[in-house]
């Protein structure tokens, strides 16, 4: 079983009972973010679709988003984690992490790239890429504050803000 641990955080598999905290993520969502990622207009994802999910996905081993538990309350407010994307080199995985509204502001978001990046080490991955909107400052400030630097690609979206694609040697 997966399960990292920081001095504030314990990543771990996510839990059929959190399905309401992915779908508070969906709902929080900033309006930039392409349509797939957002609750539609038909209300999807419910919180039954992302429990359904959740029941379907295999605990992670070098690749997932684990859920990101503060150890004091138990409280689940994100994930962040390792995957595989059509864009990038499938040994060199994207790091991902999204956080709940409540929960920015207090260096979680760092503290679990932290740990990823040292599981993502230990797991044999030489390099790490991530993607974020241009419009993004704060994951670029993440991003930035764990080593990741601008590779100069960069994916135009002219709707939805450019993606750009940063990298990281591990």
């Amino acid at each position: 079983m997966l399960l990292l641990e920081t001095e504030r955080l314990l990543l771990r598999p996510w839990r059929v009972s959190e399905a309401a905290v992915q779908h508070e993520m969906w709902t929080e969502r900033d309006p930039r973010v392409p349509p797939h990622r957002r609750i539609g207009a038909d209300g999807r994802p419910t919180v039954e679709d992302v429990a359904r999910w959740i029941e379907d996905t295999a605990e992670p081993s070098t690749l997932g988003l684990p859920a990101l538990e503060l150890k004091g309350s138990g409280d689940v407010i994100g994930y962040c984690g390792l995957i595989t994307g059509s864009q990038v080199p499938d040994d060199e995985p994207e790091l991902a992490f999204e956080l709940l509204r409540r929960a920015w502001g207090h260096g979680y978001a760092t503290e679990a790239a932290w740990a990823v990046l040292g599981w993502a080490r230990e797991s044999g991955y030489e390099r790490l890429w991530a993607t974020v909107r241009a419009w993004n400052d704060a994951s670029l400030r993440v991003l930035a504050k764990v080593g990741f630097t601008e590779s100069g690609r960069v994916e135009p979206d002219a709707v939805h803000g450019d993606s750009l694609f940063l990298t990281r040697e591990l």
